[in-house]
């Protein structure tokens, strides 16, 4: 699973920890597109429509908002292509079974995380 490692700046939430992709919506983008965008943006990937496959979530953003987590598939030359972007401290590929238990995890999308799986 692509994961990114934020910042450690205490004005963030959730500083220092391991995160997923992402981000908010530009307009009326629907949730795929802005998905892939964000995966372009942060790390440099183009996937085709139809790539990502999603679910929605209760959003922590507010009362009656709703959070979506996509997953789709990439491969070795897409990984190794990976350009990553100028927020957080890094990224990795992380196996799902450690995101959902580790720690330092994102406590509300290792929660999304260990729902979808």
């Amino acid at each position: 699973m692509l994961t990114l490692l934020r910042d450690d700046r205490p004005d963030l939430p959730f500083p220092g920890h391991w995160d997923l992709p992402g981000g908010g919506r530009e307009g009326a983008e629907w949730p795929e597109a802005c998905a892939r965008r964000e995966l372009a943006e942060e790390f440099g990937l183009t996937l085709p429509p139809g790539a990502l496959r999603g679910r929605s979530f209760a959003s922590i953003a507010g009362p009656g908002m709703r959070s979506w987590l996509f997953r789709g598939r990439i491969g070795p030359d897409q990984i190794a292509a990976t350009r990553f972007g100028p927020e957080g401290q890094g990224w990795r590929m992380m196996p799902l079974a450690e995101f959902v238990t580790h720690p330092r995890a994102v406590p509300h999308f290792r929660d999304w995380v260990r729902a979808a799986v």
